[in-house]
C-alpha cells in the first residue's frame, strides 16, 4: 500500500463511515451495520472480512505483500476501523452523557434512524416469495426475543472476554442488533466502557482477539449468504432492523436497575409518552422527540444516497 493510495479523497470518506459506525456501535441498542449499509459499504465490508484466514497466509508467501494487501481490500479496512477506533475511543464518554442527559432525545433520533434504514434494505430485495417474508418475520421475532433479555452478571476474565468479543462483533456486523446491546444483557458493557477508559491494555486485548476471531468466522458466512441467497438475507436484515424498534423505543419507565450500571442499563419497559408523564411527572417532549427522529430519517436519506453515489463513482 502507497501512501497516495491510502490518501486518497475516497478513504477520507470510508474513515467518516467508520466514525459513524462507532458511534453507533458504542450506543446499547444501535448498530454500526446499520450504518454501514446505508452508506453503501456493507458488502464490500462483508467480502473484504472474509477474506481475512489462512489464504492470506498463501497469497503472501506466493506473491507478496503488496499482492496479499489488495487481495484483502487493506486500504478499505485500515480506513475503516481506523474511523470506528478513533470513534469509540473519542465517544465512548460523550454518548454515555448523552444518554444520561437527554434520553428521550438521543432514542428518539436512534428510533428515527433504524426506522428509516429499513426502508433502503427493504428496497434493495430484488424480489418477493412467501421464504422471503418468512425471512422478515423471522427477524422481527428474532430481535424482540434478543430485546426481551434480561440483563446478567458476567465476569470479566480473559476467556468472557475473549467470547464477548466474538458475540459482540457478530451482532455489530448485523445491521439491527446491537452489539453494545448484547454486551449489556451479558453485564459485560459497564466493565468495557470501563477498560477503554482506563486504557486497561489486557482486557482490550482479550476482547480485542475475541473480536477478531468471531469477525473472520461470521463475515465469511454472511457475506456467503448475501451472495448465494440475497433476497431472503435482506429481508432477514431488514426483519431485524423492524423488530429491534422495540430496544430503541424513548419512553421507558425502569423497573429495577443492573448492578454497576444504573447510568446506562436500567432494567426498564417501554410505555406511551402520557404514561411516561403520568408515572414520572416530568415531560415527554413528544414534539422534540419527533424532530430529533424526523432529522435523522433524513440524515439516513443524504447517506443513502452519497451511498449510492460512491457505487457510482468507485
Amino acid at each position: 500500500m502507497s501512501a497516495p493510495q491510502f490518501l486518497r479523497g475516497r478513504y477520507w470518506g470510508v474513515a467518516l463511515r467508520g466514525m459513524a459506525m462507532g458511534a453507533a456501535d458504542v450506543v446499547p441498542g444501535v448498530s454500526g451495520g446499520t450504518i454501514a449499509f446505508i452508506t453503501g459499504i456493507y458488502q464490500e465490508l462483508l467480502d473484504s472480512l472474509s477474506r481475512l484466514g489462512p489464504h492470506c497466509i498463501t497469497v503472501l508467501r506466493r506473491e507478496g505483500i503488496a499482492a496479499t494487501w489488495r487481495y484483502i481490500n487493506g486500504s478499505f479496512l485500515l480506513a475503516l476501523f481506523s474511523g470506528i477506533l478513533l470513534s469509540v475511543f473519542s465517544l465512548a464518554r460523550v454518548i454515555g452523557l448523552l444518554l444520561q442527559t437527554y434520553p428521550i432525545l438521543v432514542w428518539s433520533f436512534f428510533f428515527g434512524l433504524i426506522l428509516a434504514s429499513a426502508v433502503p434494505i427493504v428496497r434493495h430485495i430484488p424480489r418477493w416469495s412467501p421464504g422471503v417474508v418468512l425471512c422478515l418475520a423471522l427477524g422481527i421475532v428474532t430481535a424482540i426475543a434478543v430485546s426481551e433479555l434480561r440483563p446478567a452478571q458476567v465476569p470479566a476474565t480473559p476467556l468472557t472476554l475473549f467470547l464477548s468479543g466474538a458475540l459482540a462483533i457478530c451482532a455489530m456486523v448485523l445491521p439491527g442488533i446491537s452489539g453494545a446491546f448484547i454486551l449489556l444483557m451479558i453485564g459485560i458493557y459497564p466493565r468495557l466502557l470501563d477498560a477503554v477508559h482506563d486504557l486497561q491494555f489486557v482486557n482490550l486485548g482479550c476482547f480485542a482477539a475475541g473480536a477478531a476471531a468471531g469477525l473472520m468466522l461470521f463475515s465469511r458466512l454472511l457475506s456467503w449468504l448475501m451472495h448465494h441467497y440475497i433476497a431472503r438475507t435482506l429481508a432477514f436484515l431488514a426483519g431485524i432492523l423492524l423488530g429491534s424498534l422495540k430496544i430503541v423505543w424513548p419512553w421507558k419507565l425502569a423497573t429495577g436497575t443492573v448492578s454497576g450500571s444504573d447510568k446506562l442499563a436500567p432494567l426498564l419497559s417501554n410505555c406511551l409518552p402520557s404514561a411516561y408523564e403520568n408515572a414520572t411527572g416530568q415531560p415527554a417532549q413528544f414534539g422534540w422527540a419527533l424532530c430529533a427522529a424526523v432529522a435523522a430519517a433524513v440524515l439516513v436519506l443524504v447517506l443513502e444516497s452519497l451511498g449510492r453515489r460512491h457505487k457510482v463513482h468507485d
